[in-house]
């Protein structure tokens, strides 16, 4: 991949979509991961006002650590970035004590409250998005984001512009190489940070990013019958999670009522 080309494009995009919106810039939700490594660097590039935020909600200490260490390199970097951190974690336990049911009745829920924190965090970024006149910037990948759907909805797929979602999680990684970010994050093991107990994402996906995007390259022009051992395991992998994203993937649908019915 010609990493500085997508780099200098990808910059561009973001700087010009800003203007054409007549907002300050962005706001962008920092992980400790890749995603929002690459992504809150590409807008620090742009010279309009970066704003990133920490969210801890029950977070793993080195989490946070990498989140931290990212935020303050860009920001001796980058004069226009600014960085704050957000605890989220009273505002979750309150949300936590009103919404808890029984799990054996309802097995989800512990699913419903990852998703919830996602979701929370949604919330802050536009707070601080909109006082700020600032636009929440995406952080989802190719992938994540028209594969498999691995992302909440409403919760980190709502956002205003997604500017790494046409890079496959490789590609991001190139990137951060590139723009040489620190070794934390560039080393980081992908995980949503979205459960109590340590989950990388390749532990709730069962395969890695790249066996998935060997998969979603050859989309629609191979069948399960073209694959075997184990490529034939993650084509089926990745076919049942992007059966059940649709709902993600598709934009929202629409009940169109006749004219003549109006």
């Amino acid at each position: 991949m010609q990493t500085e080309k997508v780099i200098a494009k990808i910059v561009l995009w973001l700087r010009n979509y800003a203007d054409k919106a007549n907002v300050k810039g962005y706001v962008i939700g920092v992980s400790g991961g890749v995603d929002s490594a690459v992504v809150s660097t590409l807008c620090a590039m742009t010279g309009l006002k970066t704003l990133l935020i920490e969210m801890p909600i029950r977070q793993n200490a080195d989490e946070v650590d990498r989140a931290l260490e990212h935020m303050e390199d860009l920001k001796n970097r980058f004069s226009n970035v600014e960085i704050m951190s957000v605890n989220l974690t009273p505002v979750f336990e309150e949300l936590y004590k009103t919404f808890d049911v029984k799990d054996a009745d309802f097995p989800a829920e512990k699913l419903a409250f990852a998703n919830t924190r996602a979701r929370l965090r949604m919330l802050t970024l536009y707070y601080y998005g909109q006082i700020n006149n600032l636009l929440v910037c995406g952080t989802g990948n190719k992938i994540e984001d028209f594969g498999i759907g691995f992302f909440t909805k409403y919760g980190d797929g709502g956002v205003d512009v997604s500017p790494i979602a046409d890079l496959y999680k490789t590609e991001v990684y190139a990137l951060a190489k590139s723009l040489e970010l620190v070794e934390s994050i560039q080393n980081a093991i992908p995980a949503d940070g979205l459960w109590d107990e340590a989950r990388t994402d390749e532990q709730q996906i069962g395969a890695t990013y790249p066996e998935l995007e060997k998969i979603q390259k050859e989309w629609g022009t191979k069948t399960e019958s073209d694959y075997s051992g184990r490529d034939l395991e993650v084509f089926k992998i990745f076919s049942r999670m992007n059966k059940a994203a649709q709902h993600k993937i598709q934009p929202i649908p629409v009940c169109d009522i006749p004219e003549e019915w109006r």
